[in-house]
């Protein structure tokens, strides 16, 4: 027996909702019925169903699919870009995988980039010496320091990116990853600068990123049920306070780049995506009951080059 998000009632044989993941009761099965997330990506380029319900979206003259749509570029279930739409997930997955192979393979062995060259650090992470160039703040996103750093980061990510892109969109989803991957690198590297004027700071890896996908869930549902290495169950908010609780205690004891781990480019993830959870919150988005999590030390994660930045 099952509880309807909607009314609370309970349903012996409940329904789930194939674009939002959630629970309800005959009367509220319907995406209409209860203001499911992913009637904000529908989409029906060829009329299928002329019922009006996309005029309203395309009043302004303008195509649903933003930018992407208005340059010509089809992101709709039959376009070229369609898979796109809520995968953003394994797209930042495989993107992970395809530039760790270049960084690690292509770039030393083809290129004559070598780990721990100069040119190596100004392509592959944020450092002190690039900060204020725009592509490393991408770049170092998606590189990682070694194969541990990244399947441990690709482990969380697979676990929590689809549970959060289901219930927020994959544009926004994109856009949380990308830019809270940003913003905790910039973190890191630049209270490094602060501290330790002159010292080279590099950081890379997509754990800000993942940390604040986990603000986001933690958020939405704090009671969310995960299982740690798919054994250990623990309420989601007593696991982000752990993590939180043990960036926060290494770098007061041992510095912000303790270990060669970025501990704030964790911490400022963590925030992100908190602060963003509190919007959706307020905008009533829903998450799931039960997730099952496993995979080393979090979205943390080791691997990588040491300095005063570190991998996170």
């Amino acid at each position: 027996m099952a509880r309807c998000d909607v009314c609370g009632e309970h349903e012996n044989m409940p329904y789930n909702c194939r674009r939002c993941g959630g629970t309800f009761c005959s009367a509220h099965r319907l995406p209409e019925s209860h203001d499911c997330p992913g009637l904000n990506e529908w989409n029906d380029p060829d009329g299928v169903f002329d019922s009006g319900f996309d005029d309203s979206v395309n009043d302004d003259g303008r195509s649903s699919g933003g930018l992407a749509d208005r340059i010509g570029v089809d992101t709709g279930p039959g376009g070229p870009l369609g898979y796109f739409r809520g995968n953003m997930t394994f797209v930042f997955l495989g993107a992970m995988w395809i530039w760790f192979a270049f960084q690690w393979g292509i770039a030393p062995f083809l290129l004559g980039v070598d780990p721990g060259s100069f040119a190596w650090y100004t392509i592959f992470t944020l450092n002190s010496e690039n900060i204020f160039y725009v592509w490393p703040w991408i770049t170092s996103v998606f590189s990682h320091g070694g194969f541990m750093h990244i399947a441990l980061n690709s482990i969380v990510l697979y676990f929590f990116g689809p549970v959060v892109e289901r219930r927020i969109g994959s544009n926004k989803f994109a856009a949380l990853f990308l830019v809270s991957g940003a913003l905790a690198g910039l973190a890191q590297v630049g209270a490094t600068m602060y501290l330790s004027p002159g010292a080279f700071a590099p950081v890379l890896g997509a754990s800000g990123a993942i940390a604040a996908v986990l603000g986001v869930l933690t958020i939405l549902n704090p009671n969310l049920t995960i299982y740690l290495y798919f054994i250990i169950p623990m309420p989601l908010w007593l696991a982000t306070t752990l993590f939180v609780g043990y960036s926060a205690f290494v770098s007061a004891s041992g510095g912000i780049g303790a270990g060669g781990v970025a501990q704030l480019a964790h911490l400022a993830g963590v925030a992100v995506g908190v602060l963003y959870g509190i919007k959706l919150k307020r905008d009533g988005e829903r998450a799931p009951q039960q997730l099952q999590l496993g995979g080393g030390r979090g979205p943390g994660g080791p691997g990588g080059p040491g300095g005063p930045g570190g991998r996170f």
